[in-house]
């Protein structure tokens, strides 16, 4: 699925990488807990959280997520989008709850992601 359907669906703006909009998903990571994204296999995921830190950007990169949604409507710090950008890193906000995101993306057939073998 395109970061432009999930966008619609989620009620999601753009805060950096809207050239990017094209960009495939396969599947979703839902947590605050870095780690947990790291302990999985994140190739070309989605992650969703509401920490909105460097370390979700450094993250997601490390990973290879192809952008990251922050919930509940949280807007990053300035520094948080510069390399967000720097990385090529699309970055969302959407006013939805981890719980309401992560089901209407289900709804749409996205998947959580599997753990690492």
């Amino acid at each position: 699925m395109q970061l432009t359907e999930i966008a619609m669906i989620l009620d999601a703006r753009f805060l950096v990488g809207e050239e990017f909009a094209p960009r495939e998903v396969f599947k979703v990571g839902a947590s605050d807990l870095m780690s947990d994204i790291l302990a999985a296999d994140s190739e070309g995921s989605l992650i969703l959280t509401g920490l909105a830190t460097q370390q979700v950007v450094r993250t997601a990169c490390v990973a290879g997520a192809s952008a990251v949604i922050l919930i509940r409507g949280k807007i990053p710090s300035q520094e948080v989008i510069d390399l967000a950008r720097e990385e090529d890193l699309p970055l969302l906000t959407t006013p939805l709850s981890m719980f309401v995101s992560s089901g209407r993306l289900y709804k749409h057939e996205l998947t959580g992601l599997d753990k690492r073998r």
